[in-house]
């Protein structure tokens, strides 16, 4: 990612709609996975650590993250053990020992996608869970794609597979940000037609507008995980290593 994209990501991802709706949907999904008490969680690529107090909330936390910035940023937070590393060879903690692995919008930023989400996968525990989010389509690609470092925007299909040769099961792919879905297209789309390079998503929009934004899309929290959901932004996948 460019440095001005991480840093401001880290000044605005605690009140940002798409973070606070992102995490939202994401603990909705945590709360039916049955996870064991004080269950053993990794996030890999923690960014500057807006995850880590709601992953808190199911079990012992830890995570790695490559960029200095983010990685001083996250040792604020008390509530996780933050190392330096990242994918795929370079995980600071021991394979095989982990209730549940989460990467959040991470595995876009890889080159290779297949090796890093295999080493994830070797971080879990017998019938440990995995969740991760993407973004979706690459008719969306966009000037934020771009200052992020994005390699690509999946499909369902797509995660699906990659989930597969990654050697998970119990493999459930669904999209999400589908009530936005509308207004996030057309902007971007919009914004690509008249070369709009410079137009910034990271922005912290107005009050009542990201109160309401992120009221809307945290309401999927109660579909993501039960219906199938046709269209989004992004996507989310839930998976499990084989016992």
């Amino acid at each position: 990612m460019e440095e001005e994209a991480i840093r401001q990501m880290g000044a605005v991802e605690a009140h940002h709609w798409w973070f606070v709706g992102r995490r939202s949907l994401v603990a909705g999904l945590l709360e039916r996975l049955s996870l064991p008490p004080a269950a053993r969680i990794l996030e890999a690529g923690c960014g500057t650590g807006g995850n880590l107090e709601m992953l808190a909330r199911f079990g012992q936390v830890a995570a790695f993250e490559p960029h200095p910035y983010c990685l001083e940023q996250a040792r604020t937070h008390r509530n996780a053990e933050i190392r330096p590393g990242q994918l795929p060879k370079e995980i600071p903690f021991a394979p095989a020992s982990f209730d549940l692995v989460t990467a959040l919008d991470v595995l876009e930023h890889l080159a290779d996608d297949r090796s890093g989400l295999a080493a994830l996968r070797n971080m879990l525990k017998p019938g440990g869970h995995i969740v991760a989010t993407v973004p979706a389509f690459a008719f969306l690609w966009s000037e934020h794609d771009r200052r992020h470092h994005h390699y690509r925007r999946y499909t369902r299909a797509s995660l699906a597979e990659l989930a597969v040769v990654a050697g998970l099961d119990d493999i459930r792919c669904g999209y999400f940000n589908t009530f936005l879905f509308p207004a996030v297209a057309g902007v971007r789309i919009v914004k690509n037609v008249l070369h709009l390079h410079r137009a910034n998503d990271d922005v912290l929009p107005p009050s009542p507008l990201n109160r309401l934004l992120a009221r809307i899309f945290a309401a999927e929290r109660h579909l993501v995980g039960w219906l199938p959901l046709p269209f989004g932004t992004s996507l989310v996948m839930t998976a499990r290593n084989p016992c």
